[in-house]
């Protein structure tokens, strides 16, 4: 497989209807919202997110989460010491943190994408503190238009413990955007990819990732098709530096509400400017 030889860029609009996209622990779990009044969804969600499609396509993931493992390891120190060339080297004095990083990267597709930290206490062997730098970053996702939040009370109708009172006196909150349009951009630097050796077959697995980006996704807070990406742009330079900065392709992009309370995507208005030289692929979500 080849190493990528050429930037890219990518940008995502998505919807939201009905749904908590990314609640804030610090804020009652209400959906995350700048100073502004507009939603946010964090970069951290959205590679969460990518690395359970990614592994809904049987890809190999370092960082999974509790309700999706794939393996027996309840950890990450157990994940990397269950892989025994990791282990052998955490052991030898002779090896490098270079040597641990280019087998890490080699065996999960998330660390050699989005990089990885790996500090682990002293244990069996020695301690471990290596540092990889991934070459794919992805931006927060920021709604075009201020969001409304609706909240609601809701109630438990059984008794989580015998002798109990009436269930239906816990009460708790539920909220949610009524409707909302997100962006997020992204990027892949060549540079790093040579580093951890992303190729080019695993860009094309982010793209998939990308566009299918809600697939298996569905949860009380999130109904299924309650988020939906509706578009992906991907702009595949021609050069490891490629002919434009990151933020000029971005900006060739513009998506914004054509009134003051959209409520539906037809609300929405989106220009992309041609930059010479430079093509874009505009996928639409599934």
């Amino acid at each position: 497989m080849a190493v990528l030889d050429h930037k890219i860029d990518f940008a995502v609009i998505l919807t939201v209807s009905k749904a908590n996209p990314n609640g804030d622990p610090l804020n009652g779990n209400r959906p995350r919202q700048n100073y502004e009044g507009f939603g946010e969804i964090s970069d951290v969600a959205i590679k969460r997110k990518i690395r359970n499609r990614l592994q809904d396509m049987e890809e190999s993931i370092f960082v999974q989460s509790n309700d999706r493992q794939s393996d027996q390891f309840n950890s990450l120190r157990e994940r990397a010491d269950g892989n025994e060339a990791l282990k052998e080297i955490a052991k030898d004095k002779k090896k490098t943190s270079e040597d641990y990083a280019v087998v890490a990267c080699k065996e999960w597709i998330d660390v050699r994408s989005f990089g990885q930290v790996f500090a682990f206490k002293g244990g069996a062997g020695k301690g471990v503190s290596v540092g990889v730098r991934g070459p794919v970053t992805v931006q927060t996702a920021v709604s075009v238009a201020p969001i409304d939040i609706s909240s609601m009370q809701i109630t438990k109708s059984v008794n989580s413990e015998p002798g109990e009172g009436k269930g239906s006196d816990t009460m708790g909150m539920k909220h949610r955007v009524d409707f909302g349009v997100y962006r997020f951009n992204g990027s892949i630097n060549t540079q790093l990819a040579e580093k951890t050796g992303f190729t080019i077959e695993d860009a094309e697995k982010i793209k998939q990732a990308l566009i299918s980006l809600f697939e298996n996704d569905a949860s009380s807070a999130r109904p299924e098709g309650s988020m939906e990406v509706y578009k992906v742009y991907w702009w595949a330079h021609r050069s490891k530096l490629g002919q434009y900065s990151s933020a000029k392709v971005h900006h060739s992009l513009e998506i914004k509400a054509v009134n003051d309370t959209p409520r539906r995507l037809e609300d929405y208005e989106i220009t992309l400017d041609k930059l010479e030289e430079l093509e874009v692929e505009v996928f639409d979500g599934r």
